[in-house]
């Protein structure tokens, strides 16, 4: 029942670099008007030389500025022209403090991986780059707590932990890339969430600086510190808006031994619920990930790779991983849980690996789909939480309003968290699919009660739909924080609220 494993091939990372003047200008493709905000002067950049003592840290030629005023996926372009770039905390609050004073916008960029735009400026707002901020100052392996600034990479903290024998408790595509900070900032999930739940959790502690430059130390090294209010939750998702993170303590779990990859096919949905909940019931403790691909993002994926599928022609396929300490433990507990549902028909082919080489395979099907289908010309991703039952109509649904006027339609995530990527590709972007698709999407995901933003945030694109998931009262409360912490409004305008 169970294939041979094709051999493994290692993909470099793909850089998908567009010509700038494809991207339309932010501030006309949505409309958005300018805040009275004050414009970089002479002085300004004289006051920012004398903060930040190495040239490097300063950029203002447009050739060095160009990369920070646009996103990868192709959605938004600023004005920006200059980029500042940190190394101390105390630098990123003697900014924000002259900022605040003359009434500068700042936008926060980190390792520009977002797909709302949240980290991009709109007009000319001054760019604070967290790039340099990525000092690793513990890493305590018998309290199993890491503590750096914001601008680690998040593969570079994994690799450093792993020398520990410790893992970060987050994992994504984009690890390579992303920072540490700008993880916090969106409360990113990706595909170890199933096992060590969301960064509300792991995060122990955070350092911030508000925009008047106050530092506020929220930092602990404690799993237990219930002392007054946890402001440090205010920060985690806030996308910028509130304060810039510049330190973080997490709690890392101790590095796994074991590791099985299964790569199961299924011929109905039904029968993707059903191996869903066999896994949690069978597979337990050892459960990391638990991730959904249709056949269209398999398809798309194993051409962009010039591979092949590892079985035949399947819906829908599902990825699992488990970790554990004890092989003969975990690979019984595997052997059960395969066994229970192929016998009962529940999965009808797929592979097991459990070699690293043929691991790494596996997961590129699934990690490399958003860069196999943002290689058409024009590419929407939606970033959902469905409930289980019917997380996957969206995909449905779609593929009957816009199938036939667009190449791709197609879903894939982490059902285990129940937030599915709904991705439409295609050659042209036109006036009738925008049309057919916005907000179409989000009324869809409002009538089911679910999240417009289940991982990514909010950022440029997503604020006149933030009232599709969370009440009135809920979003009246954040503007009352919001301009109690940043009464100038200076941090992340016209991001996340429509104030």
């Amino acid at each position: 029942m169970f294939n041979k494993l094709i051999p493994c091939m290692r993909y470099s990372k793909l850089l998908f670099e567009r010509h700038l003047h494809q991207i339309p200008l932010s501030k006309d493709r949505y409309g958005i008007i300018r805040k009275p905000f004050a414009k970089t002067m002479d002085s300004d950049i004289q006051l920012f030389k004398s903060i930040l003592p190495d040239k490097n840290q300063i950029l203002l030629d447009p050739q060095d500025t160009v990369g920070y005023n646009r996103d990868y996926f192709r959605y938004v372009r600023g004005l920006g022209t200059v980029v500042l770039k940190p190394r101390t905390t105390k630098e990123v609050s003697h900014i924000l403090r002259h900022c605040n004073n003359r009434r500068l916008a700042i936008s926060i960029f980190g390792g520009n991986t977002g797909v709302c735009g949240g980290s991009i400026p709109v007009f000319d707002e001054i760019i604070l780059s967290m790039e340099l901020m990525n000092k690793i100052e513990v890493i305590d392996e018998y309290s199993g707590i890491l503590v750096c600034q914001s601008g680690c990479v998040l593969e570079k903290l994994e690799e450093k932990l792993l020398s520990k024998r410790m893992i970060m408790p987050l994992d994504l595509g984009s690890k390579g890339s992303c920072q540490i900070g700008g993880n916090l900032a969106t409360n990113a999930g990706g595909i170890r969430l199933v096992r060590y739940g969301n960064l509300h959790g792991t995060v122990l502690g955070l350092e911030a600086v508000l925009a008047n430059g106050t530092t506020i130390d929220l930092m602990s090294n404690f799993q237990k510190d219930n002392t007054g209010y946890h402001l440090k939750h205010m920060f985690i998702g806030s996308e910028g808006t509130l304060g810039v993170i510049t330190r973080v303590a997490i709690a890392c779990p101790t590095e796994t031994t074991t590791q099985n990859v299964l790569f199961l096919g299924l011929r109905s949905y039904e029968a993707v619920l059903q191996t869903f909940l066999e896994s949690k019931k069978r597979l337990g403790e050892i459960l990391t990930s638990c991730e959904l691909i249709d056949r269209v993002s398999l398809e798309v994926t194993v051409n962009h790779l010039k591979t092949a599928s590892p079985i035949k022609d399947f819906p829908f396929y599902m990825l699992l991983e488990t970790t554990g300490i004890q092989k003969e433990h975990d690979d019984e507990k595997v052997q059960s849980f395969l066994d229970y549902v192929i016998e009962r028909g529940i999965v009808s082919d797929g592979v097991h690996a459990c070699e690293p080489s043929k691991i790494d395979h596996l997961w590129k099907l699934r990690e490399m789909i958003p860069a196999a289908v943002y290689s058409n010309r024009f590419c929407l991703t939606y970033d959902l939480s469905l409930p289980l039952k019917e997380f996957y109509d969206i995909v449905t649904v779609m593929r009957r309003r816009v199938g036939h006027l667009t190449k791709i339609v197609c879903g894939f995530g982490h059902i285990g968290d129940s937030n599915i990527h709904l991705t439409i590709a295609g050659d042209e972007l036109t006036g009738e699919i925008q049309l057919l698709i916005d907000p179409f999407v989000y009324e869809f995901t409002r009538k089911l009660k679910g999240s417009v933003s289940a991982e990514h945030g909010i950022g440029l694109l997503k604020p006149k739909y933030l009232n599709y998931s969370k009440s009135t009262e809920a979003i009246t409360l954040m503007k009352q924080i919001k301009m109690m912490m940043d009464p100038n409004g200076i941090l992340n305008p016209y991001k996340v609220l429509q104030i």
